[in-house]
């Protein structure tokens, strides 16, 4: 099982109460959870019945043949942080990546949504992140090779420049 953000994914649904979602069909111009999620896997959702104001963004779990997600975790809701006992109608459920688990650059160029500054990857941290601000090259600090998101390898070390439109070199 693995946790998998995707664009442009959203079905209906007509589940009722607090319990799985049934995914139904896919919208048009969308993928179904299962094609861009995968079977087994969590994502972050949203749950929206159109029409009220009941609503959930939370992590879910795909079951195996991907026909329902379980609310795994609400992170926020209409129903005060809670899971919502939605009522019936059509609710529209897609991916989504929540604001709280976002990291970005602020107007100052200083990351947020970082927990004291640092950055994490697989074990490691980089302890002067807060010291990379646009057009500057500095070095950070890591204990050891570091490994981003499973797909960059970055020597300990290593030279980063943020450019001032937020792009990112390493060297």
């Amino acid at each position: 099982m693995a946790l998998v953000i995707n664009d442009r994914v959203k079905v209906n649904a007509t589940t009722t109460g607090t319990g799985a979602i049934t995914l139904g069909a896919t919208q048009t111009g969308f993928d179904s959870f299962g094609a861009a999620i995968g079977n087994n896997n969590t994502t972050y959702y949203t749950i929206f019945n159109q029409g009220t104001n009941e609503f959930e963004v939370g992590l879910g779990t795909l079951n195996a043949n991907s026909t329902t997600l379980t609310r795994t975790t609400v992170l926020t809701s209409s129903n005060s942080d809670n899971a919502v006992n939605f009522s019936s109608g059509t609710k529209d459920v897609f991916c989504t990546l929540p604001a709280s688990k976002a990291v970005y650059l602020d107007a100052a160029g200083e990351a947020v949504g970082v927990q004291g500054g640092n950055i994490t990857t697989l074990g490691n941290v980089f302890t002067n992140w807060n010291n990379v601000n646009s057009n500057t090259t500095t070095t950070l600090a890591t204990t050891s090779n570091a490994f981003l998101a499973g797909l960059i390898t970055v020597s300990a070390n290593a030279t980063w420049t943020v450019g001032g439109d937020g792009s990112l070199t390493i060297i």
